[in-house]
């Protein structure tokens, strides 16, 4: 199924990609793998779910971010080697920051888990890490990379 006509019945739009922050680049690929450098919750440039999770940002919230995440991660995919290169999601890493009573990690990144599966069917499916750190750029609560396998002979 084409990824637009996916994201129409699912009520989703794909946002503008991020311009990266640094001296890298937001989709690497060698051989076959492409890597995506991690993606924050941001729309269109607008940053959402700053602060720390428990604190100024709840659980349920934290999910919400997640799913930006994983949006995110799909657009860059889409805008620079296209969706129909992909054969699968490999694996992704979440990153959060929250208060110290905060204990609910695999709730938040679910969001992005759910939101590649629906979106991406068996090609969505994939491993996962979690890692809680101290800070994450622009005080964001969450911050997602992943991995993909592409056909052969895909460009960026």
């Amino acid at each position: 199924m084409k990824l637009e006509k996916k994201l129409k019945e699912l009520g989703l739009k794909l946002p503008k990609v991020s311009t990266p922050g640094g001296n890298y680049v937001s989709v690497n690929i060698r051989e076959n793998i492409a890597y995506i450098a991690i993606q924050f919750p941001i729309i269109d440039e607008k940053y959402y779910y700053q602060g720390r999770l428990g604190d100024e940002v709840s659980t349920e919230a934290g999910y919400k971010a997640m799913e930006i995440c994983a949006l995110n991660v799909i657009a860059q995919i889409e805008a620079k080697v296209g969706f129909d290169t992909i054969i699968g999601l490999n694996h992704i890493d979440a990153y959060f920051q929250a208060g110290n009573l905060w204990d609910d990690s695999p709730k938040i990144v679910n969001g992005a888990s759910d939101t590649f599966v629906t979106i991406l069917g068996d090609k969505g499916t994939h491993s996962r890490a979690i890692f809680g750190v101290d800070s994450l750029p622009r005080n964001f609560s969450v911050g997602l990379t992943a991995t993909f396998t592409l056909h052969k002979n895909s460009k960026a």
